[in-house]
């Protein structure tokens, strides 16, 4: 084992027999009573109750289990992790690499609105066991009923194999090059597909991680993101590399009590920085309905590192966090920006350990045609980009020309290819996605400030599917490519167009607006005048702007007119953009991923086959 270390003027390189097994033999053997992690559990009672998890214990565990799947079923075959949010998952998901199988990472069949999701993940992987605990067994049969009984993954819950077990199991011979899990993609603009993670590609990412955060042996970390969701899953992973334990809640905890997330964060005056990530939404969240009771002590001066990821970071979000908790200690420089995906495991660039986010106005109509122009911030063309930061150590991303495959100066923006040990392997049952995806290569770099490195010519890089630019060598992410509005010929970013109407009106639910194009002649309906049948033809497939907004919760009687005449006005004003249809729907219509984000594309369809007409106004 190489390198497996906080100390970053050695290289990374793992060796190609090292996997999360020897992290796991390699932790307990140095820290066997100390705890990994601790979970706060407010299910039964408002100010939680918390349990703790001993490396020894993990691993008693850890091991039974693996053992428990080592006696039904092979090397290799997927083992699906189907516990509530908690210390059984962590060890089932453990559980399912140490027994040489394939975890893969997913929830009960309870969590609201993800059914369809489920249904679609077991299909594609097809586990051989399913790992639940005997109080959501029930339901996981349940969900099963429909299969004959031959077809039925063997069902384990976890709670219910004895440690006594753990003396069965036998090293499965895996390697770093192993597949460890399956991390399905949150399905923003497609079908949920399992993004293969290897051994070498998580231990990877971990030290680059920790490298980019300036974490240490004595760094601490809170967690309430969702288990199966890559971000949540890394912050899980983390312990096994180094620093303390880990202080987990679940989703729900935090929705209801964002206070509960941040009292952790200054839980104890102990040395040692803390960390955690969080999906933008959050800040604003936790700054609007997250600051303690008056008199409530609360010492933030610990927080060496917040990442702010999974969704784009506004600039408003992070100026309200950081001015709601300045005076409880809270660094101005501890959000941290990042950018990832779950086909680099997750993390691949961040804002440097001791620096503040780095926020950017440049010219929207300059952007829309591809290039990164500075202007004052009192412009009236301006937009604000946060940067990314710097790409982690020993990974490499070009901007580059989708087209050609050649890459593209600083300052102009292309799609942002990747390349490093932390990338996937490809995607589980998808040899032609797989290789459209994973298996690109260059086709010319820049003779000068190439962001390619060495990287060999026959070298494979990863096309994300995202817009983005450098700029003074910073990571600017711009948008997706398959998001792009392009209306009269010219590209407008989504986020953009749903930031300005979100803006123009308090009636609409912040964050939960989509914008998107349409073809005239696809139009519904109701987006062509009464008084004017005409209006509609067939041969016009001219690009339309939508916009599916949610009515904001709380708002009152709604004087929709009033609302579209102000998002129109705003839209035309800053983008030069005719909003062809506004429709307002009720809180919680728009389509969401996994991992939160709004799903354009699956809410252009709704709108498209009319299942939002249903709930919505037409001004």
């Amino acid at each position: 084992m190489t390198a497996i270390s906080f100390d970053s003027s050695v290289d990374i390189e793992i060796n190609s027999g090292t996997t999360l097994i020897d992290l796991i033999d390699r932790r307990v053997a140095l820290h066997g009573n100390d705890v990994v992690y601790r979970y706060a559990d407010y299910s039964r009672h408002r100010d939680g109750e918390y349990h703790d998890l001993t490396w020894s214990a993990f691993d008693a565990r850890v091991r039974a289990i693996a053992a428990r799947i080592q006696q039904v079923s092979a090397p290799g075959e997927r083992v699906a992790v189907l516990c509530p949010h908690g210390l059984d998952y962590v060890a089932a998901f453990f559980a399912a690499i140490t027994a040489g199988t394939i975890a893969v990472p997913l929830f009960t069949p309870d969590e609201p609105g993800h059914t369809d999701r489920l249904h679609a993940v077991l299909g594609d992987c097809a586990p051989a066991v399913i790992l639940t605990t005997t109080s959501a067994a029930a339901g996981v049969r349940a969900f099963f009923g429909h299969l004959p009984a031959t077809r039925r993954p063997r069902m384990i819950a976890v709670d219910a194999v004895p440690d006594v077990l753990g003396a069965r199991w036998r090293h499965p011979g895996t390697g770093a090059d192993s597949i460890a899990y399956l991390q399905y993609t949150s399905g923003s603009t497609r079908i949920p597909a399992g993004v293969e993670i290897t051994h070498r590609a998580v231990c990877t990412n971990l030290l680059q991680l920790c490298d980019a955060l300036g974490l240490d042996e004595g760094s601490r970390g809170v967690t309430w993101l969702p288990l199966f969701h890559d971000m949540g899953l890394l912050c899980v992973i983390l312990p096994m590399l180094g620093g303390r334990y880990l202080t987990m809640m679940s989703p729900s905890a935090f929705v209801r009590r964002p206070y509960r997330w941040i009292k952790e964060l200054g839980a104890t005056a102990e040395p040692g920085g803390v960390f955690s990530a969080a999906p933008n939404f959050a800040f604003d969240y936790a700054a609007a309905r997250g600051r303690p009771a008056p008199g409530v002590e609360l010492d933030l001066s610990q927080v060496i590192g917040l990442i702010n990821g999974s969704e784009p970071v506004t600039v408003s979000a992070l100026h309200k966090f950081t001015k709601a908790f300045a005076p409880y200690g809270l660094p101005d420089n501890a959000i941290k920006p990042c950018y990832g995906m779950a086909e680099a495991t997750v993390f691949v660039s961040a804002t440097r350990a001791r620096e503040a986010a780095e926020i950017l106005h440049v010219d929207r109509i300059q952007l829309g045609d591809g290039r990164l122009v500075r202007v004052p911030v009192e412009s009236e063309s301006t937009v604000a980009l946060v940067s990314c930061g710097y790409v982690a150590r020993e990974q490499w991303a070009a901007i580059v020309d989708s087209e050609t495959g050649k890459e593209r100066p600083d300052g102009t923006v292309g799609e942002i290819w990747l390349h490093g040990d932390n990338m996937g392997v490809g995607y589980w049952n998808r040899t032609e996605e797989s290789a459209h995806t994973f298996g690109n290569t260059l086709s010319g770099k820049l003779s000068r400030g190439s962001h390619a490195g060495d990287v060999p010519a026959d070298g494979m890089w990863l096309r994300t599917g995202d817009y983005g630019a450098y700029l003074g060598g910073r990571l600017y992410v711009t948008g997706r490519l398959k998001d792009l509005v392009i209306v009269g010929g010219r590209n407008h970013y989504p986020q953009d167009l749903e930031y300005s109407a979100q803006d123009a009106t308090t009636a609409l639910r912040p964050g939960f607006v989509a914008a998107f194009s349409v073809p005239a002649n696809q139009l519904p309906r109701h987006a062509f005048p009464e008084r004017n049948p005409t209006a509609y033809d067939p041969d016009d497939a001219t690009s339309q702007l939508v916009i599916v907004a949610e009515r904001g919760i709380g708002v009152g009687k709604l004087d929709a007119d009033l609302v579209t005449s102000r998002v129109r006005a705003a839209l035309s004003h800053r983008h030069g953009i005719t909003v062809r249809d506004l429709l307002l729907v009720p809180a919680g219509s728009i389509p969401r991923t996994s991992s939160g984000k709004i799903a354009r594309r699956a809410c252009r369809a709704e709108y498209l086959d009319g299942t939002l007409s249903r709930t919505a106004r037409h001004p």
